[in-house]
């Protein structure tokens, strides 16, 4: 956890962003956002820090999501087509870089393909989207207790063609949400706390979340963040020890 800032009333995160993105220190960073922050004005805010972007791309750009879907679809079907010998596949599919992954961990078999195109001369509004370099998908095949569900997204980035560090920015994205995300709700709770008057919220939200990083830089116990959270509660030197890192 870097830095958070509370959305406006009646606003949302897309105007909240930019203003997040200006307190951060961003050079030689690579910036990965949820589709909401897919949005022109951030692309250029990133370009401008001197980092490098990866943006999701769902609904909220419709056009643009439907464009990227269909080439990188149509370049992937081309891609994995049986071919004669000598044949020739297009200059699409002959320029997607692709990496595949494979992770198995509790029952849970996981397999996901990466692709990434830097062929963007069918794409009219690339001069829109600051720096525009590639576009990506991720396709996620998971199998669970025998049953197989497959999941495409897709991607806006100003990283050039390198397909194994877009996988790596892609993946890392999601960590946030297991790191973070899923260990406040968990462990602290947060989904269930009712403070909702003056700037009970935010302040909370702000312990929690320097707690969480104190206890994550903590490497003296071998333990996961509710272990150390107990430790904590019963040895006052380890406490201590927590407060001065």
């Amino acid at each position: 956890m870097l830095g958070q800032l509370k959305v406006a009333d009646k606003s949302n995160e897309i105007t909240a962003v930019p203003q997040l993105l200006g307190v951060l220190e961003l050079s030689g960073c690579i910036v990965t956002l949820d589709a909401m922050g897919c949005q022109k004005k951030i692309a250029w805010e990133i370009i401008e820090a001197d980092a490098d972007y990866v943006l999701a791309l769902k609904g909220n750009q419709e056009t643009v999501h439907e464009e990227v879907k269909t080439f990188l679809d149509d370049a992937v079907a081309q891609q994995q087509a049986p071919r004669p010998p000598g044949a020739q596949v297009s200059q699409a599919a002959a320029g997607l870089a692709t990496l595949e992954t494979i992770e198995k961990d509790h029952g849970r078999l996981e397999i996901r393909r990466y692709y990434q195109s830097a062929e963007l001369a069918w794409f009219a509004d690339r001069p829109q989207w600051e720096a525009l370099q590639s576009v990506g998908m991720v396709e996620a095949t998971r199998h669970v207790n025998g049953r197989e569900t497959c999941e495409r997204r897709y991607y806006l980035s100003s990283l050039p063609l390198d397909v194994a560090t877009f996988a790596r920015a892609v993946r890392g994205h999601w960590g946030v949400e297991n790191k973070l995300h899923w260990t406040l709700d968990v462990w602290f709770r947060e989904d269930q706390s009712r403070a909702r008057s003056g700037y009970a919220a935010e302040n909370l939200a702000t312990l929690r979340r320097l707690a969480l990083n104190l206890l994550k830089r903590e490497k003296t116990k071998k333990r996961g963040v509710k272990g150390k959270q107990l430790n904590a509660s019963w040895n006052h030197a380890f406490l201590l020890r927590l407060l001065e890192i």
